[in-house]
């Protein structure tokens, strides 16, 4: 009787050991990725992610032929070879102009994870190394194959991989930031500067190579290639700067890992697929609500514009004409055909801004209205109307 609790505490704590080593696992996995992924979504190379993650299956395989260790290092290497073969293949075959980047990438992806997939299936049928495995991988069981050095439990075997390939990483984005960087976004300046922008971009993919073999096994190509596009994306529609860009996907990532695990937690439901769609509804979320690049704030400064623009409208009306009937407000609908809400819209922000004054329905410009339209007057005639834009902002108080 005694017994019972004692075992029961002990497997509880093993419990909240594991889930712990889970999270981490998929936090460090959450940032390897996120690091790479930054620039491969500024380079406008999302989709090779996709293609590395599923081509490096072939020499994954290979490399178990030659060992006959799932855990032999010789697996990373061939494989992060395999994935900057595809990335050659993938730009020789761009490079001939019969078909696009796209078009290539989906004829190369397909042909060697599926060479990879006949290999495991003629092969490989008795070892730990399937399909299903390699896709969606299964996160739950990664605290289980453990690392033992002389006896001694160290910890999961995932965790230890993917920590000395974040190592790695970090290392050498801290060593060739600014090569990075300038690469990324002008070529032509890095080659001027000495740098090679050849051998920068095949390091990045070798880096993408090496990641998404270090996190093939604990949570498959699919979460690699979210974690690898998801938070680099959802990071880009709030910053420019880069360094808070790389901040941002790191924390977006580990955010999505993290509470990903607890709703499939909660549901009994994949972990990688739990972890994905925390990487979706972030994304969908940011996609919306971004206060400057957000679907809502474009919308906002969209209809913003078009307020301004008919109150530009209405003051070029105004300064043009002295005549009584053209300066009564019902000739805002009568003459300029606006609808009744539009005319009053733009009445208000005109009223707000003192850019006017009403005397028994009768509209005047005042002085600043008169000077905010001799300006606009100008820069259209003399071709500098990109200029109003900043002038708006001496003279309105109040926006559309």
């Amino acid at each position: 009787m005694k017994l019972l609790p004692t075992f029961t505490q002990n497997n509880q704590q093993k419990m909240n050991s594991a889930q712990i080593e889970i999270q981490l696992i998929a936090s460090l996995v959450a940032i390897a990725c996120a690091i790479p992924g930054t620039f491969l979504v500024l380079r406008k190379m999302a989709m090779i992610s996709d293609a590395i993650s599923h081509s490096i299956l072939p020499g994954i395989v290979v490399g178990f032929f030659i060992t006959q260790d799932l855990n032999s290092p010789l697996l990373i290497v061939l494989a992060a070879l395999t994935g900057v073969i595809t990335v050659v293949l993938v730009e020789y075959i761009q490079k001939t102009g019969l078909v696009k980047e796209d078009t290539a990438i989906g004829l190369v992806f397909p042909a060697l994870f599926s060479i990879g997939v006949i290999l495991i299936a003629k092969n490989a049928n008795d070892v730990h190394l399937d399909v299903d495995a390699v896709l969606v991988g299964e996160l739950a069981l990664a605290p289980f194959d453990r690392l033992i050095v002389y006896g001694v439990d160290i910890g999961p075997k995932s965790l230890w991989i993917i920590g000395i390939i974040l190592l790695i990483t970090i290392t050498l984005l801290i060593a060739f930031f600014k090569e990075l960087k300038v690469s990324t976004f002008d070529k032509g300046l890095a080659a001027s500067l000495g740098f090679s922008p050849a051998i920068i971009h095949y390091g990045l993919m070798t880096v993408s190579s090496v990641t998404t073999v270090g996190a093939f096994d604990a949570v498959g190509a699919i979460l690699v290639v979210a974690l690898m596009i998801a938070p680099a994306a959802t990071a880009y529609l709030l910053t420019t700067n880069l360094k808070k860009m790389l901040a941002l996907a790191m924390f977006f990532g580990i955010f999505s890992a993290i509470s990903g695990y607890w709703l499939a937690h909660l549901l009994d439901a994949s972990i990688a697929g739990s972890i994905t769609t925390m990487l979706g509804l972030l994304f969908l979320a940011v996609y919306l609500f971004a206060p400057s690049k957000g679907v809502i704030a474009v919308m906002y400064r969209e209809k913003q514009q078009r307020t301004e623009v008919s109150l530009l409208t209405f003051l070029l009306h105004l300064k043009n004409h002295n005549e009584v009937e053209e300066r009564h407000v019902n000739h805002l609908r009568e003459h300029i055909n606006w609808q009744k809400v539009r005319a009053k819209t733009v009445l208000e922000l005109a009223l707000k801004n003192n850019m006017i004054v009403v005397d028994n329905d009768i509209v005047s410009l005042t002085k600043k209205g008169d000077t905010f339209t001799s300006k606009a007057i100008d820069y259209i005639i003399t071709n500098k109307d990109a200029q109003i834009e900043d002038m708006k902002d001496d003279f309105f108080l109040f926006r559309g």
